[in-house]
């Protein structure tokens, strides 16, 4: 009893590094490993050693304390994972940050139809900050034509469109796809026009944009694997088609290719995402949930997903993260036209994960 006791007092590390010692002694039939084995993992290994001594399969008795050193399959998976979402949110912060990102948002001016002129002079109808030049171009807005044309005496000799000297020529602006429109910029302003139905603005961006200088950091949840769910994957054969409203008080037409089925809190929920290029294999949910009166932002959240197992058009499984649910622009800038959720995918539950509220 006393040489028991004494042994007691021993911690995990040096019964560990005393079965290290022993090992080459050891011999156990591999029969009697396989049982030994689910023992071993689960329990304390100072009750195991004595049980281990006693079989006579060296290389087996090796297998079982490599697998006892090494973490468990299910907490690596959860580290793994939790190291990706990190990454993902440092880039979200970059990309927000970058000198044409959301944060850069210094305007949206609503072109009006004939002539718009541009610069920082008290007599343009778009004004830009001090520091630009006095008179830059003028838009020309007639019919669903928007055309450059220069100011008088020219266009300033560092005014580029699309990295070359500007020139009078028609701008491309085609509805709600922004990528197609060509870059305006001038010393640290980066501007294009955008279409919303039958309007046109100037979406005006600048890398010292009171957004990007005044930034004081973004809030998130903590972690939580639980809102981390499988969803069945519905396919809608045709497609449909919803039509999105947006805080600026336009709307416009997306396709829906399916719908994303999935169990949370022990109640099942349904969300339809839209397919914004099709080039692209990304889905996009617009959603809401109860945290947006208090703790998110009121209007929307999004997340973006790959595409289901067995792609768009046939049933499957897909992964919705909503630990990656992020704000919308005009969650930082009121120069932004961003689309509400539609009806059904409002959720009458709390998300407690993924981004906060950028504005108290």
């Amino acid at each position: 009893m006393g040489n028991r006791n004494a042994g007691n007092k021993y911690s995990a590390a040096h019964h560990r590094l005393a079965a290290l010692q022993i090992l080459p002694t050891l011999h156990f039939p591999r029969d009697q490993a396989r049982s030994f084995f689910r023992s071993f993992i689960f329990s304390a290994f100072p009750s195991t050693l004595y049980f281990v001594m006693r079989f006579r399969d060296r290389s087996a008795c090796l297998i079982f304390i490599t697998l006892a050193l090494l973490p468990a399959p299910a907490a690596s998976q959860e580290t793994s994972w939790q190291k990706d979402l990190a990454a993902w949110r440092e880039q979200y912060v970059a990309n927000l940050l970058k000198p044409d990102g959301w944060l850069s948002l210094s305007g949206l001016e609503w072109l009006q139809p004939g002539d718009n002129s541009i610069g920082s002079a008290a007599d343009n109808k778009i004004h830009l900050a001090g520091g630009s030049p006095a008179h830059l171009a003028i838009l020309h807005l007639e019919g669903e034509i928007v055309a450059l044309n220069p100011p008088p005496g020219g266009f300033p000799q560092d005014f580029l469109v699309s990295g070359a000297p500007a020139k009078p020529q028609p701008l491309r602006a085609e509805a709600n796809n922004d990528k197609v429109s060509p870059h305006l910029t001038v010393g640290t302003l980066n501007m294009y026009v955008i279409r919303r139905e039958a309007r046109f603005a100037l979406r005006i961006k600048d890398s010292h944009s009171p957004g990007i200088v005044g930034f004081h950091g973004l809030k998130f949840f903590p972690p939580d694997p639980a809102y981390r769910v499988t969803a069945r994957w519905i396919p809608y054969s045709p497609p449909k088609t919803i039509t999105l409203a947006t805080l600026v008080g336009t709307n416009y037409d997306q396709p829906v290719p399916g719908a994303a089925e999935f169990t949370l809190q022990g109640k099942s929920f349904r969300l339809e995402p839209v397919l914004e290029d099709p080039a692209v294999a990304k889905l996009f949910f617009i959603l809401r949930d109860t945290t947006s009166t208090s703790t998110t932002y009121g209007a929307c959240r999004f997340l973006y997903t790959g595409f289901p197992t067995n792609g768009l058009d046939k049933p499957g499984e897909l992964i919705l993260d909503f630990n990656h649910l992020e704000n919308p622009p005009c969650a930082y800038t009121s120069f932004s036209t961003c689309p509400l959720p539609p009806p059904g995918n409002r959720l009458p539950i709390a998300l407690p994960v993924g981004e906060q509220r950028y504005h108290n």
